[in-house]
C-alpha cells in the first residue's frame, strides 16, 4: 500500500509541475521570466533524504524515463541524471547532518545542479537558443526562487510522509 500511495503522490507532483507550468507561463507577472517547476524531483530527492538510496534511484529512474516522454525531446536526460543525483546525496548526506535546514539546501543545490545540466545538454544539442547570462537571468534565478518556496512549503508534509512509511528497515 505504501508504494501505492508513493507512486501516487509522485504522479501528483508530475501533473502539478505541468498545471504550474501553463498556469504561470509567459507574461502572467509582466516579465518574460520563465518558471520551471521541479515538483517532481524534490520529492525524488526527498525519498532519497529521508526514505533510502535504493528507492530514491529506483523512483529516479522511472519518474526520469517518465518526465524524457512527456516533456523532453531527448530520452534519457532525466531518467540517468535523477537516479545518479539521487545517489550522490545518498552520499552525501551521510556525511551531512540530516536535519531540515541541511535537507532544505541539499534539495535546492541539487536542483540547481539539475537545471544547469538540463541547459549545458540542450546548449550542446542546440536546442538551447539562449546565452549563459540571458539563462541565468531569465530561466535559472527564477526557476530557484520558486523550488526554494516549494521545498519551504512542502519539506515538512513531505519528510512526514515518507518517514511515516518507514522505507529504511523494508530495502535493507
Amino acid at each position: 500500500m505504501k508504494h501505492f500511495i508513493l507512486s501516487f503522490v509522485a504522479l501528483l507532483f508530475l501533473v502539478f509541475e505541468s498545471i504550474f507550468a501553463q498556469l504561470f507561463a509567459g507574461d502572467v507577472f509582466g516579465s518574460n521570466n520563465i518558471l520551471v517547476p521541479r515538483f517532481m524531483i524534490v520529492f525524488v530527492f526527498f525519498l532519497t533524504m529521508y526514505g533510502s538510496r535504493r528507492m530514491g534511484m529506483l523512483y529516479g529512474a522511472i519518474l526520469g524515463l517518465t518526465y524524457d516522454v512527456v516533456y523532453t525531446e531527448i530520452l534519457g536526460i532525466y531518467m540517468f541524471l535523477l537516479p545518479f543525483l539521487a545517489y550522490l546525496i545518498s552520499k552525501s548526506m551521510k556525511i551531512l547532518q540530516n536535519n531540515i535546514l541541511i535537507t532544505c539546501l541539499m534539495a535546492l543545490v541539487f536542483t540547481a545542479l539539475v537545471e544547469g545540466v538540463s541547459y549545458q545538454m540542450n546548449h550542446i544539442l542546440t536546442f538551447a537558443d539562449m546565452t549563459f547570462g540571458e539563462f541565468m537571468e531569465r530561466r535559472f534565478v527564477p526557476t530557484i526562487i520558486l523550488n526554494l518556496i516549494f521545498i519551504i512549503i512542502s519539506c515538512y508534509p513531505l519528510k512526514r510522509l515518507i518517514e511515516k512509511f518507514d522505507l529504511q528497515e523494508e530495502m535493507e
